[in-house]
């Protein structure tokens, strides 16, 4: 009898595919693969928004967001981002929306957000920043939300929010600022809500908030607080909550209530 040859196995080597790959004319993107290691390419131009998080990504090129005109959302929060390089944002001046939250960024370069003028939302939260650079905000006069939150941050430069005029919330809670400088919210006029919590304040200057007249919420739980100035609130006829809790205050002069709701 004959023998039947068995038919030729081919034993190609697996090749992984690419994690998250773009898809042609999509509006936006989403990728919380972990093993990413590096920010994908070929996304397309229609690309409004990107969403690259909870990944291994350490590492963006200067040209990473290339080719995407209108990208108005950038979510990269949970990576392993240290650095940025300072052209990063060049390329997509449209955009709007900027999260970085819980990565391992210490600093910023100076002139990174100088192409933003249009930001809105910049969260830099659970970060290593020890330091403000005043030259971040100088060119965000549209920028509503800032949340710096969560970092180990000392000190807040005179006038370094001052550009910010259409700031609306700004979160410094949960770093170690012992004290802040008398002018340390100038320029601040749209400002509704402050959040302080959880730093190592010990008082206040006198006239915090008299550059924050639309200040309605307020947060200055678990401070050092032992006392604050006479009048200071005198200035938040808006001020709506107000949070002393875990302080080491022994008299408080309330400020006076503000003027009914609708």
């Amino acid at each position: 009898p004959g023998w039947t040859l068995p038919p030729l196995l081919l034993l190609l080597p697996l090749v992984p595919a690419a994690p998250c790959s773009p898809q042609h004319n999509a509006t936006r993107f989403v990728c919380t693969e972990p093993t990413l290691v590096t920010f994908p390419t070929g996304l397309p131009p229609t690309t409004v928004a990107i969403s690259v998080e909870f990944t291994a990504l350490a590492v963006l090129r200067p040209t990473a967001l290339a080719g995407l005109p209108n990208l108005l959302e950038l979510h990269l929060s949970s990576n392993r981002l240290a650095t940025l390089p300072e052209a990063l944002l060049d390329l997509v001046p449209t955009l709007r929306v900027l999260d970085l939250t819980n990565n391992l960024l210490a600093d910023l370069p100076a002139g990174i957000f100088t192409p933003t003028s249009h930001l809105q939302h910049l969260v830099l939260r659970a970060n290593r920043l020890q330091a403000l650079q005043s030259a971040w905000f100088q060119h965000l006069p549209r920028l509503e939300w800032l949340d710096l939150a969560a970092n180990i941050l000392t000190e807040v430069p005179p006038g370094a929010f001052g550009p910010l005029h259409s700031l609306r919330s700004l979160d410094l809670s949960h770093n170690h600022l012992a004290s802040l400088a008398p002018a340390t919210l100038a320029g601040l006029r749209a400002l509704e809500r402050l959040d302080l919590e959880g730093n190592r304040l010990g008082t206040l200057p006198p006239a915090t908030f008299t550059f924050t007249p639309n200040l309605s919420l307020l947060f200055l739980a678990d401070n050092e607080l032992d006392v604050l100035p006479s009048g200071i609130f005198l200035p938040l006829s808006h001020l709506r909550v107000l949070d002393l809790a875990r302080n080491r205050l022994r008299v408080l002069e309330l400020p006076r209530p503000g003027p009914p709701g609708p």
